[in-house]
């Protein structure tokens, strides 16, 4: 694939109809003003900026703290405690960093980042684009995950499947920043408009990662902790005929690396439980590569197969 830049996004950010000023929305309002100008701080200043936020974060969010806490206990039971506590800071460390990428990637310029940054698999996607083949590209909720989308979509025409926001705000905010890069931004209700990207040959990124609560869900170990796992991997490539395809990434100090792993084989089989497992697994190997980067604070594990104790208080 050619490596020049260009902006994908087909979707008008600004046709978006915007929530109104009013006051019960007006601490969401404030919030994203403050995300709008960190977006514009130089890059340094960012980190080092979220390194702090990341040091005051466990004090401030003691549940979230714990969570992660529980999740690094149950995930990696054979690290030294003293290695998972280091582990934990420099994972709040990430998490602060995050929260300016984020920013800077719906809001601000990623130029500083395209210099520095190192892409491998491109191939995979390029043979599957000539073949006229959609690709559903699988990922975790990792903290570079917002900024490392936009420079993908500097290679590849991406769209994105997410879950939508209680806040009228904050969903307007998120999905206009997205747009300014992203061809297409489904939620993860509109499962007919994501099947008709994908059997056109779209590319579709999305984290199936978190216990979304829904019913198609089963039980699949992570980590070999039984996980609720939406089955919709399983189902979009049964649907569509699409290629599965991990997509890793993460930061090196100041520099990105993403990476493309081959397409799953065999994918899928007729078994969604085995299918699902094969996926946590994909993204079980993406943490161990940059495990402070992952976002331990979610309780991935809070429902358990009938039987469990509760994992978190």
């Amino acid at each position: 694939m050619d490596d020049t830049p260009y902006n994908c996004a087909m979707a008008d950010p600004q046709k978006l109809q915007r929530p109104p000023f009013t006051p019960r929305h007006w601490p969401m309002w404030l919030a994203l003003a403050v995300m709008v100008v960190g977006a514009r701080l130089p890059w340094p200043l960012q980190r080092a900026l979220g390194r702090l936020i990341g040091r005051l974060a466990p004090a401030l969010a003691p549940s979230r703290r714990r969570a992660a806490e529980t999740n690094l206990a149950l995930c990696l039971p054979e690290m030294p405690a003293e290695q998972r506590r280091q582990l934990l800071a420099d994972s709040f460390d990430a998490l602060g960093v995050g929260l300016f990428e984020f920013a800077r990637a719906w809001w601000g310029s990623v130029a500083p980042m395209r210099r520095q940054v190192r892409i491998e698999g491109l191939e995979h996607l390029q043979a599957l684009r000539d073949a006229g083949r959609g690709v559903l590209m699988v990922s975790g909720h990792f903290m570079t995950l917002e900024m490392c989308g936009r420079l993908m979509c500097d290679h590849v025409p991406l769209a994105g499947m997410y879950r939508r926001h209680r806040s009228p705000v904050f969903e307007w905010a998120v999905k206009r920043g997205r747009l300014r890069y992203a061809v297409h931004m489904y939620t993860n209700e509109e499962i007919r408009g994501a099947v008709r990207h994908l059997k056109q040959g779209g590319f579709l990124w999305y984290a199936p990662d978190q216990d979304m609560r829904g019913k198609d869900t089963v039980f699949a170990p992570f980590f070999g902790v039984p996980a609720a796992t939406i089955t919709a991997t399983h189902q979009l490539a049964r649907l569509t005929g699409c290629a599965v395809v991990p997509f890793f990434h993460r930061r090196e100090g100041g520099r990105y690396v993403l990476r493309v792993a081959p397409p799953l084989n065999d994918f899928p089989s007729q078994d969604p439980v085995q299918d699902s497992a094969r996926v946590n697994a994909a993204i079980e190997a993406m943490v161990r590569e940059a495990p402070a980067q992952y976002l331990w604070i979610h309780r991935r594990f809070k429902r358990q197969p009938e039987g469990r104790g509760k994992l978190y208080d």
